[in-house]
């Protein structure tokens, strides 16, 4: 990006942040301010999304109405339930359970062989912005094959509000994510074998888990995958821009999130207004590849576009603080999965490289031409390498040949 264009990243960040002290200006016009949220909140450029404009919105609203009504995504349901946190958030989750015996499908055999796997459950933690349905693709090929635990992580999702967020006005921390999920193992996996997998928050998630329930780890994890996440050092991400506009969005970020958040109504229907140059700024976020298939792209808009800015604002702050380097330690004896989009502007891949370093044991695996949603964008790489960690830790007899089991590729069909 050139400097014109950091240059215009800093205008607009001291616009909305002026805007947010004085009450005035960007505040009036609720478009514009979705438009400075849209910008800052991604660390994009706002040119982004300017082939965008050369489409009539018109066409543009419908070509999003044809991809909501016909994308499969995100529409795989298990038995739901509930687990509560320690400060009585509430927090949705579901379990596909394996399938019986005498009902082996033939996608089973194909991944598995015919033998039973062990009874172990695979938990899955999603990342910031997402819900559990991020991890369709993964769902649907180990559906019926081993048992699973979906969960939506507080204020995000199904799940409810966080009490000691909107109650308590307490700070959200990765720490506090930690114990979420111990609460939804305590009542979703009481016992028996456990496999987590986490993507970006998510995987922060697992290793707050660690820190903070080492015995828990030593006694029922078997294996571990950190996909697209960071162990600490997030402050020093620049999001692929130049150090004008880094330094931007870094010096004023934090206080015009929070004061958005402060008028979240008026920004919701800002960032309705302004639904293109969002969708620009969030491919950009996700995916490298040139060849994703629309409906994918737009299920992950849905997907974050549903997050409210004022849960945007609250989960921010929590990553510059996010170290969980010692945690790691929990994880040195577990087969472990370390795998990351080369072309990730997020959690770059240079994190996922430091947490392997830390783990020589664990399997390192960077996918060329893949960025933030790796699992949407190379759904089959990611299944391939879960496949292959559930053979490690012992989970199934056999290994998994899935390589072909979804593809998010434009020209591909749904799996």
């Amino acid at each position: 990006m050139s400097e014109s264009s950091a240059e215009a990243v800093e205008a607009v960040v001291s616009a909305a942040a002026a805007s947010a002290a004085s009450g005035d200006g960007i505040w009036r016009r609720a478009g514009v301010a979705g438009a400075a949220i849209g910008v800052v909140a991604a660390g994009a450029a706002a040119g982004v999304a300017i082939e965008r404009l050369t489409v009539g919105r018109g066409m543009r609203r419908k070509a999003r109405l044809a991809l909501d009504s016909t994308g499969p995504y995100g529409a795989l349901r298990g038995t739901p339930a509930k687990a509560y946190a320690d400060d009585g958030s509430e927090l949705y989750y579901e379990v596909d359970d394996i399938e019986p015996e005498a009902g082996l499908s033939p996608r089973r055999r194909r991944l598995f062989g015919r033998k039973a796997p062990a009874p172990v459950t695979v938990v899955f933690s999603h990342g910031y912005c997402l819900n559990q349905d991020s991890w369709h693709f993964q769902r649907a090929a180990l559906r019926g094959v081993v048992r699973t635990v979906h969960w939506d992580q507080r204020s995000h999702g199904r799940s409810g509000r966080g009490v000691a967020q909107a109650q308590d006005g307490l700070p959200v921390t990765i720490d506090q994510l930690g114990r979420d999920l111990k609460a939804v193992i305590d009542a979703a996996v009481p016992e028996g074998p456990i496999v987590l997998v986490g993507h970006s928050m998510g995987g922060m998630t697992v290793m707050a888990l660690a820190a903070h329930f080492p015995e828990l780890i030593r006694e029922r994890v078997v294996a571990v995958a950190l996909i697209g996440t960071s162990s600490g050092r997030l402050g020093e991400v620049n999001f692929g821009l130049p150090v004008a506009g880094v330094n931007a969005v870094r010096r004023v970020l934090p206080g015009v999130l929070k004061a958005l958040g402060q008028q979240a109504a008026l920004v919701e229907r800002g960032r309705r207004a302004t639904a293109d140059l969002f969708a620009g700024i969030i491919k950009r976020y996700s995916f490298a590849s040139r060849d994703v298939d629309p409906a994918v792209a737009r299920f992950a808009e849905r997907m974050i576009e549903s997050t409210p800015i004022d849960v945007v604002a609250e989960f921010y702050p929590a990553f510059t603080e996010h170290d969980k380097t010692e945690a790691l330690a929990e994880f040195a004896e577990l087969p472990v999965l370390v795998l990351a989009g080369v072309k990730d502007l997020v959690t770059p891949s240079g994190h996922s490289e430091a947490i392997a370093d830390l783990l020589p044991d664990a399997e390192l695996v960077l996918v060329p031409d893949a960025g933030h949603l790796v699992m949407l964008e190379h759904p089959e790489v990611v299944t391939d390498r879960l496949a292959d960690l559930l053979t490690r830790a012992g989970a199934v007899p056999a290994g998994a040949t899935v390589s072909g089991y979804g593809s998010a590729s434009s020209t591909a069909r749904p799996g």
